[in-house]
């Protein structure tokens, strides 16, 4: 665990740490059960499902504002932002990345150890993937990038 002090300290102090840290125990049933009713609101912006509640439909809506109050992300409308590819790759080499920079893909590999740790723990966090979290996408790099160079 010495290797990794730094690192846990450092995610103490985002305004993430609560989605990173924060567990709950939810049935795999009562996902599908959520998916298999909901529908998305285009003009609305919001996620609308059912859950049987003591028998009874009850109605969920899920909205931005919500996710953003339940994870305590910051409150105004331009948070969290994407940066531009050349910031997040100076970030990428900040961290020691040793592979190729001009792919859609990059390899959690190489990484060093401890940057593993937490891009695996911010990424299985915050990010939508089932699976397969030894590939990062472009667009996750910004999930990494944002509490590394201390951004919205």
């Amino acid at each position: 665990m010495a290797g990794f002090t730094g690192i846990l300290e450092f995610t103490e102090r985002l305004p993430i740490q609560k989605a990173l840290t924060n567990q709950h125990l939810v049935f795999r049933s009562h996902i599908e059960h959520f998916w298999e009713k909901a529908t998305y609101d285009e003009e609305n912006k919001t996620i609308n499902s059912f859950v049987s509640l003591n028998g009874q439909d009850k109605p969920i809506i899920i909205t931005e504002q919500l996710v953003r109050e339940v994870i305590n992300f910051p409150q105004d409308e331009d948070s969290p932002t994407k940066f531009h590819e050349r910031m997040v790759k100076g970030c990428m080499l900040r961290l020691g990345y040793n592979g190729p920079l001009n792919k859609a893909n990059y390899l959690k590999a190489c990484f060093p150890r401890v940057y593993k740790f937490l891009i695996h723990s911010m990424l299985h966090a915050l990010s939508h993937r089932k699976r397969g979290y030894d590939v990062i996408r472009d667009y996750q790099m910004n999930i990494v990038t944002t509490p590394v160079l201390n951004k919205k």
